[in-house]
This record gives structure tokens, sequence and C-alpha cells, in this order.
């Protein structure tokens, strides 16, 4: 059901919802509609929501692994539960599409799942016990977490740090993005009514509030996915107390089709990894490789599906894609846009508008194309984070593999065959921290990979036991005989 009253958001402090401040959000493809009141936070708010954090700590430490784990498939119902109701609010504050909104949900209620059934074997020490000692090297939660997530898939990737954060025993204070903070907070405050009170807290804000959290004393771990340039801020704030941080940020990831691809197979599946979210993902294929011999085949084939897509609100069913989330990223966009029409390559723009009288009243942007793009320009360095893709000839395998490892990047990245060992061949010279053979979209994740990236893409994992090992200290004790 579609949400038709404005809700008034608060922070979630210690199991209560509180606002002194409040801040319209409003819809990016419908900017004059203002779709809810957040609460405007400060210092003095993470304060109160670490300290709660803090004084729950203890209890829900010594809570058994078995307990923790019951209450977190608890929380994952009420995830499920709630995604009809409140994905067409998330999709007016984020500018997806229902089906996108409804993804996020159900990828969260699976994230949480699979990672709170790993937990009790998780736990089980590692021991030795020889003629001269008694080893045991034990885990031990870290204590308050901090995460800050962003707008684009907020529930999955609060999932993401919430999921081995509480499994492992630490208690957690969440921001959401500005962008897209009413339907998850509303989420949370309905997980947290499963839990002890204080051991999920969310409090809203700018980049003030995230300093205030991952600076604060208390805190202990942080886990942060955005961009790499606020990151940089994260991990300075963090030095002063020496907190362990995990960093899930941008990337350029690059697609290679080889020269035995399945050409329709290939489309078919790949642009389900470009334009779904209007590009604005961080593991999107940011830049298409293609040998020169097959390029414009390829590429006239390429352009012929994309011509096909529709822009306009994520709640018309007559949409492919929506708006940009924000006028910073839309204006980011446009100007790439004039870049590259203003170079020696073909900026091609595809695709209808749903409804042309309200285009000005959003962030819309039609899908574009660039052919003839040399492998150093703009637009296949920098990430787009937008509807916007390039096509790269090349010549030799050698060459692609190194243009593909030729970034600051190293998050996703895929190969397209028809030779299954061919692709496990080139995938493992690729520098990523995930490489999808064949696929290359939400469908390519799965809970059993750890999921991260390398060089400027982060630091860590996501997921599974090595998302759970984000979350612990490993405390190794000894006993001679």
């Amino acid at each position: 059901m579609t949400q038709t009253t404005v809700p008034q958001v608060g922070h979630l402090i210690g199991g209560q919802m509180s606002a002194s401040d409040l801040r319209d959000v409003h819809d990016p493809g419908r900017l004059d509609d203002v779709v809810a009141h957040v609460a405007v936070g400060n210092a003095d708010d993470v304060d109160r929501a670490v300290r709660a954090a803090h004084a729950a700590f203890p209890a829900w430490r010594d809570t058994s692994v078995a307990e923790r784990v019951r209450l977190l498939f608890a929380a994952a119902e009420v995830i499920s539960a709630s995604g009809e109701e409140l994905a067409p609010l998330l999709v007016r504050e984020h500018g997806g599409m229902l089906w996108e909104a409804q993804t996020d949900f159900g990828l969260g209620t699976g994230v949480l799942q699979h990672t709170a059934s790993l937990a009790e074997a998780f736990f089980q020490p590692l021991q030795f016990d020889d003629e001269q000692s008694f080893i045991s090297v034990e885990k031990t939660p870290r204590g308050v977490a901090a995460a800050i997530v962003p707008w684009n898939m907020p529930v999955v990737l609060t999932v993401m740090k919430l999921a081995p954060a509480l499994a492992t025993g630490n208690t957690l204070v969440l921001k959401p993005s500005p962008f897209a903070p009413a339907a998850l907070t509303l989420l949370l405050q309905r997980v947290a009514e499963v839990l002890p009170t204080g051991v999920l807290n969310v409090v809203h804000g700018e980049g003030d509030v995230g300093a205030a959290l991952t600076s604060h004393p208390l805190v202990r771990k942080v886990g942060f996915t955005g961009g790499t340039s606020t990151a940089q801020r994260v991990i300075e704030s963090t030095a002063a107390t020496i907190k362990n941080v995990t960093l899930e940020l941008g990337g350029n990831d690059p697609a290679v089709v080889l020269d035995d691809a399945d050409l329709d197979l290939t489309l078919e599946r790949m642009l389900r990894g470009v334009y779904t979210r209007t590009g604005q993902i961080c593991f999107a294929v940011k830049r298409i490789y293609v040998p020169r011999s097959q390029y414009t085949r390829f590429a006239d084939a390429f352009c012929e599906r994309v011509d096909q897509y529709a822009v306009g609100h994520g709640l018309d069913p007559e949409s492919s894609f929506g708006p940009l989330n924000n006028e910073a990223q839309y204006k980011k966009v446009l100007d790439l846009l004039d870049r590259t029409r203003s170079s020696s390559a073909q900026l091609v723009e595809l695709g209808r508008k749903v409804d042309p009288s309200g285009w000005d009243n959003g962030y819309y942007v039609l899908p574009h194309v660039v052919r003839d793009v040399e492998h150093t320009a703009p637009v296949s360095c920098e990430e787009q984070f937008g509807p916007v893709v390039p096509l790269i000839a090349y010549d030799d395998e050698q060459q692609v593999l190194d243009w593909a490892n030729d970034s600051d990047y190293g998050l996703g990245s895929s190969v397209w065959t028809s030779d299954p060992e061919r692709g496990l061949a080139f995938a493992r010279k690729v520098e990523a921290g995930s490489t999808f053979i064949n696929t290359h979209s939400f469908e390519s994740l799965d809970p059993r990979m750890p999921f991260g990236g390398i060089k400027q893409s982060g630091i860590g994992r996501e997921f599974g036991d090595a998302g759970l090992s984000e979350y612990v200290e490993e405390h190794s004790i000894r006993r001679l005989k």
C-alpha cells in the first residue's frame, strides 16, 4: 500500500523515539512532494545513543549465542513482514523502482537469516591440548559498534552490518543516509522491539553527526558503506582511539567480454547490472570491454536494447528505472555527460520519458551509452554512479586484463565467456574483491561469498564468517600443565 500521510521520524535511542528539530525529506522524482519529517541530530544525540548502547552491551554480550540467534531470526521475520508496507515509502525517498525496494527488503531478510545461522558454529573456540599446555582461542565482541549506511539499498546495507554486529554480541548505533532515512528507521524501530532495550539505536544527521559517532570514545567498531572521500575522513576520525573499521566503498567495475561470449545471453544478463537503480550501485557494471572485431555488432545490439527503456517515477509500472537520488549526484552526472559530449567519443542518448511534463520536477536522466571511447577517458576512469556506461574496444586478452586492472578501485568485476575454464583463469588475474563469470548484478551476490573491495574500494569484508570476524576480537588463553 502507498504511504498517504507524512510520517514524523525521530531518533531511536534506548528504545524511545525522539526529535527536537525536524527537516523535510523530498521525493527525488517529485521534488515538491514531502515524503517525511525526519529528526536533525547533533553530537548530544550521538552521545546519548552511544551511552544507551554501551549500557546495553554487558547483558547482550552475556546472552547465549542461541538466544541471540533466536532473536535475530525474529528480527528477520519483522523485515520480511514490513516490505509491502514500507517499500513504497522507500521508493519515494531514494528514487528507485518499487521492485528494487522490495528486493532490498528481501535481501535484508535473507542476509540476516544466513548470518544468524552461522553464529553458533562461528563461536566454537579453537583449542589445543598437549603434554605442555592447554590453549583456547576464543572470540569476544568488541563493544559498541557504529554503522553508517548510504541511501541506494539501505535495508540490506544496514543488515550487512547489523547482522554480524548483533550476532556476535555487540550493540549498535546506526546513522542512516539523510537522503533515505524514513523507511529504514521505521523498520528498525520494529526490529528494536524484538531486541533488548538499547541493543539497537538510530541517530539522524549530516556529516557532523557521522563524525561525532565515529570519533566517540565508547565506540569500538565502525562499519561504513559510502564514498571513498568520506571514508578517508572516517579513518581520520577513528585514528585517535584506534578503532577497527570496515569500509565498503565505490567501484569502477569492469565487465570484460571475451571473444567466445554468447552475445544474446551476455546482453540479457549484463544489462541487469548496468542501469538497475539508475546505475547507482557500488558494484554496478561501470565500463564494458569488447573485442574490437565484435565491437560494432555488440554496441549496436546494446544500444537497441537500452533504447527500449523508459525513465519515470519508481511507483509508475511503466518505468524501467527512476531518477537520480539527489541534486549533487544529478549535477555530477550532467557534468560528466557534458565533458563526454565535448570529447571525441560518441555519446548516445537513448530511451524515453514516461512523463515528459513532470521531467523537470525530478532528477531524471535518460540512459546514455558512450561509443568509440578510449580506456583513458574520464567517463571510463571515473565512477559514474548514473545511467551512463562506456563501451571500450580492445585488441587482445592481455591488453584488456591490463586495462581492467588499471584503476584505483577494485570492488567488483565480471568476465563473459562460453568457456568456463577460460573464464575462471581470467577471473583469477583480475584485481578485485569479487569477480563474477557470466553475471554481474544483484543476482550475482551470494551471502556465502565475502563481499568487499581492494585498493581504494575498501577495507575488510562483509557476509559469512569473514563478516562475523570483523566484529570480534580473538582472545588467546594458554594454561601450562
